[in-house]
């Protein structure tokens, strides 16, 4: 029997931290993000991405990860919900496996739509050293693979709280492979 997808802790910080703080629910707004959340807009936040230009879309205003790779490093690493800068953790879905496009409905009325892959930096050392390393792997082609969560724009606004179910709609047309954003 295949475990139901839900919402395990949701988190935000205000400031550009690596962890994010619990909180008992969130708000997320349509086009924006999380309310109160460092990345919250509808054009890029993420530092470096600013530098580079800082007109590109918000393709990164949610980021979710699920509680399944904390299990996965528990003998290496001590690893609770929002440390590693999550707004959402998750528990019975397969994230990584995710077609672009698919749609998360969580809690009465969001709707996250999966835009990516989230590419871990080197910050995560800094909070727990060797953990970079840990959150990345290759498959049988040598291609890496990303294990520290994804990305996604809010569709519909809506509360979101831990307990809640995610329902997932995969996009219709092809499956398209998550790609780093």
């Amino acid at each position: 029997m295949e475990k139901e997808a839900k919402v395990i802790a949701v988190s935000v910080s205000g400031k550009h931290t690596f962890s994010k703080e619990n909180k008992e629910r969130i708000n997320l707004v349509t086009g924006l993000g999380i309310e109160g959340d460092a990345h919250f807009g509808s054009t890029v936040k993420h530092r470096s991405r600013v530098l580079k230009d800082p007109n590109q879309p918000n393709l990164r205003q949610v980021h979710l990860i699920h509680q399944e790779l904390f299990e996965e490093l528990k003998d290496r690493f001590h690893l609770t919900p929002g440390q590693m800068g999550e707004n959402i953790t998750t528990a019975g879905l397969d994230l990584l496996r995710l077609s672009e496009g698919t749609l998360l409905y969580l809690g009465e009325t969001a709707v996250v739509k999966v835009t990516g892959l989230r590419n871990p930096c080197a910050q995560i050392d800094h909070f727990q050293p060797g953990l970079l390393k840990a959150v990345l792997d290759k498959d049988e082609s040598g291609d890496v693979i990303r294990k520290a969560g994804i990305m996604g724009i809010v569709c519909e606004s809506g509360i979101v709280k831990p307990g809640d179910a995610i329902r997932v709609v995969p996009p219709s047309g092809p499956f398209k492979k998550l790609k780093r954003v």
